[in-house]
């Protein structure tokens, strides 16, 4: 079983979590009652929606992570699923997604921007073949 499907695993054992189509279309999902949580886009990426209070609030300590990608402007940050350690991060971050929804929903009628997956902002390895 990969980092992602037990990810997956997980989070559908959650009450307050279901499975969804996610909105880009491309991979599985997960929803709140507020609306999409994660999009699992392959075995390694997940996206993750949070409050922009949520990211703001945690920017300084997840942009020390090199599991996490953060894209400004976007409420989505893309983790990559490489050791077991990034699952508890993930699960821990679905948590505080949960949260701030629930605390402070979007306002009414704000559209959702799309994933970080559909912004072209995963994980992109370096060509380091001249070095």
């Amino acid at each position: 079983m990969t980092l992602a499907s037990r990810a997956f695993a997980q989070l559908a054992t959650w009450p307050d979590l279901r499975h969804a189509v996610p909105s880009c279309g491309l991979g599985r999902a997960v929803s709140s009652a507020q609306g999409e949580i994660a999009h699992f886009h392959s075995e390694r990426d997940v996206d993750l929606r949070l409050t922009d209070r949520a990211i703001r609030r945690f920017a300084k300590d997840l942009r020390g992570s090199g599991a996490i990608r953060i894209v400004p402007g976007s409420q989505w940050l893309t983790l990559r699923l490489d050791a077991a350690s990034d699952v508890d991060l993930l699960l821990t971050l679905v948590s505080a997604a949960l949260q701030a929804q629930q605390a402070c929903p979007d306002a009414v009628g704000r559209t959702v921007a799309g994933c970080n997956d559909q912004r072209g902002a995963g994980f992109v390895k370096a060509d380091l073949g001249g070095i």
